[in-house]
C-alpha cells in the first residue's frame, strides 16, 4: 500500500518520501544475515557504519517531514519513527485497514492526529494541517 498511497499523495500535490520502501521486505532481515554471517551480534551492527548511514539518511527524511503517516501493518521502526515525529510536535496519522483494526485495540493511537480506515478521508485531515 506505501507506493499506491505515496502516488495518491503526490498527485494531490503532497511532497512524499518513501523512497525507503523500495529496500523490498528483506531489508532488515539482509542486514541481520550479514552480521549474523560474520558473527557479529546485534548490538555491535547497530554500530556498524551501514546502520548509522541508514539510520541518518531515513532520520534526515523525517526531520525535513511536515507530517508523517503510518501505514498499518508495520514493524517496530515504523512505530518508533511516527513516536518521533510525535515527539516533535509534527502532525501524524495512522491509515489502516478495518481486518487491522480489528486485530488489537491500542488505545495508544490516542497520541497521533488521527487513525483513517478510508485514505480519503485522511487526505482530507491532512490538508487541514499542511
Amino acid at each position: 500500500m506505501v507506493p499506491i498511497i505515496g502516488d495518491e499523495l503526490r498527485k494531490e500535490g503532497f511532497e512524499v518520501f518513501d523512497e525507503w520502501f523500495a529496500a523490498g521486505k528483506i531489508a532488515d532481515d539482509s542486514f541481520k544475515e550479514y552480521f549474523k554471517g560474520r558473527e557479529i551480534p546485534y548490538d555491535k551492527a547497530l554500530k556498524s557504519y551501514a546502520a548509522k548511514h541508514i539510520f541518518e539518511f531515513d532520520k534526515t527524511h523525517l526531520d525535513r517531514s511536515d507530517a508523517a503517516i503510518l501505514v498499518l501493518p508495520a514493524g517496530r521502526s515504523g512505530h518508533l519513527e511516527l513516536g518521533y515525529m510525535v515527539g516533535r510536535g509534527k502532525p501524524t496519522f495512522i491509515l489502516m485497514d478495518e481486518v487491522t483494526a480489528e486485530d488489537r485495540w491500542d488505545l495508544m493511537l490516542q497520541f497521533t492526529n488521527g487513525v483513517y480506515f478510508d485514505p480519503l478521508l485522511l487526505l482530507e485531515d491532512l490538508r487541514k494541517y499542511i
